[in-house]
């Protein structure tokens, strides 16, 4: 196996363990999960020198239950990530007068964010793989 495919194996491998923790998180987080709006499709450019280097990134946006708060929700995120091997920060970010719970994980060059807010009932989740250069 050459250089090229290792590191094609190695991001393919990275991309569907993100999906893997996305799709865990999602189905226990959120209602009325659509799994199909959560892709991988091809890694895409994310440096575009020499040698071009890739990723796997996606981004998914679903509905807490009514009757959790969003704060219950970032909690249920920090422990379920937690609990997965991740290092989790969370923050509070204002958009325009939304005050969101940011949740942000980081586990082996990965990243997952997950955005949450009492404004709204709405649960957004992005995640993304390391950087990696498909050729030597």
């Amino acid at each position: 196996m050459d250089q090229t495919s290792k590191a094609r194996g190695e991001l393919d491998r990275l991309g569907q363990s993100l999906r893997v923790q996305l799709i865990a998180l999602i189905a226990d987080l959120t209602i009325r999960v659509h799994l199909r709006r959560l892709s991988l499709d091809e890694p895409k450019v994310a440096d575009p020198r020499e040698p071009l280097r890739y990723h796997y990134s996606t981004s998914y946006q679903g509905n807490r239950p009514a009757t959790v708060t969003a704060a219950e929700t970032a909690s249920r995120a920090t422990f379920l990530l937690r609990a997965a091997g991740w290092d989790v920060t969370a923050s509070q970010e204002d958009d325009e007068g939304i005050l969101w719970t940011v949740i942000v994980a980081r586990r082996g060059g990965s990243d997952i964010r997950i955005l949450t807010s009492e404004d709204t009932p709405a649960v957004a989740f992005r995640g993304q793989t390391p950087v990696v250069a498909l050729c030597p």
